[in-house]
Parts: structure tokens; sequence; C-alpha cells
């Protein structure tokens, strides 16, 4: 399934100015890297965020965030919100960093 190239150029424009960010190709998407650690990706109209395994549960509660499934099997520390939740700028913008900081707080690869 392609990705929404608008949500990417969205995304994109948040992480300008993130040090050691970088993109790639995975997932059946496009990945947001910080460090080289997965924040968040696009995949369809979807973002893919990765708040990480201690905050997985509270970023369920959220409106329009379900577990990530791609595989038909659940992945602990990601989930994916639906075009409705990332519809603003500040929304995006909020989803966006739950990942960065993740990301932030793994070792660099």
């Amino acid at each position: 399934m392609p990705y929404d190239e608008k949500l990417a150029e969205r995304v994109r424009a948040l992480f300008r100015l993130e040090p050691g960010y970088t993109e790639k190709k995975m997932f059946g998407g496009l990945c947001f890297m910080v460090g080289r650690n997965m924040a968040v990706g696009v995949t369809g109209s979807d973002l893919m965020v990765r708040p990480g395994p201690d905050n997985f549960e509270d970023a369920l509660m959220l409106p329009h965030a379900r577990p990530m499934d791609f595989t038909g099997r659940p992945m602990k520390g990601f989930v994916y919100v639906g075009s409705e939740g990332i519809a603003t700028d500040a929304a995006l913008a909020e989803w966006v960093e739950r990942g960065a900081a993740f990301a932030r707080s793994l070792p660099a690869k």
C-alpha cells in the first residue's frame, strides 16, 4: 500500500530541525528515524508511532489510536493513529513528539 505523500511531507516538516533525523522505507511505508531508531512512520493514511513499551497503554487510550498489527499480530510499543487523530498540525506534532522522544531515549545505532 502506498503511503500518503502529503502526510509524509507534514511529518518531514516537523523533523527538519531534529539532529540525527533520517528517513527510511520500511513496513510498507516511510519511517522517520532519530539516531537511526524509528520514531514514527507513514503507512497508507495512518501515522505509525513508536511511543515505546512503557507508554504503549497510555497511547492506546488516546482517540484514534490502535495497536500496530500489520502482520496480524499486535506489536507492543507501536500504535497506528488514524487520519482523524492527526488532522490538525498540533495533533500531528504531539504524536510525532511521542515517537521522537522515545527514539531519543535509545542509544544511537
